[in-house]
């Protein structure tokens, strides 16, 4: 691989101490961040039992969810940018921060194989962006990574229903 590909896939944090970052992360954002992901699961698990009540509803359940928190994330990015940015470099920034919940609407558009995929890809790359984003605070990739990793695997659980 070419350094410039394995540029494209560098994180900038240290590894080592992902562990100490995600003990230091404040208490109400691991409670309410992780019971975000409740309703991904429950989603996801209702639609794997064709027995289940609402079973017909799971999959509509996990698209709308899945948009609705993509957009929580632009809009975590609409934010910061307001508050760090100057004034005559804040299009870049707000134009991110609105794609996501673009994105979102599209998915919810689209058949619901393709919605899924569309908001699976679209968590990993908001992932990969925040990653890299430094006005957030200290705290918020250690925070990401987790629940983009359990939104992603219950989005593409969500193409077996």
């Amino acid at each position: 691989m070419t350094a410039s590909r394995l540029k494209l896939f560098y994180l900038p944090w240290d590894n080592t101490d992902m562990l100490r970052k995600f003990l230091n992360i404040p208490k109400p954002a691991v409670w309410l961040g992780f019971a975000g992901l409740i309703p991904f699961f429950t989603a996801a698990a209702i639609g794997l039992l064709p027995a289940a009540p609402l079973h017909d509803l799971s999959l509509q359940a996990l698209l709308a969810y899945g948009a609705v928190i993509l957009s929580f994330l632009g809009g975590i990015r609409w934010g910061l940018a307001i508050a760090t940015t100057e004034p005559a470099d804040l299009f870049g920034p707000l134009l991110l921060s609105v794609a996501p919940a673009l994105l979102g609407w599209i998915a919810l558009l689209v058949s619901s194989p393709i919605g899924l995929v569309l908001l699976a890809l679209s968590f990993a790359a908001m992932l990969i962006a925040d990653l890299r984003l430094s006005t957030a605070p200290h705290w918020y990739r250690s925070l990401r990574l987790p629940l983009s990793i359990g939104a992603v695997v219950t989005l593409l659980i969500g193409l077996l229903i």
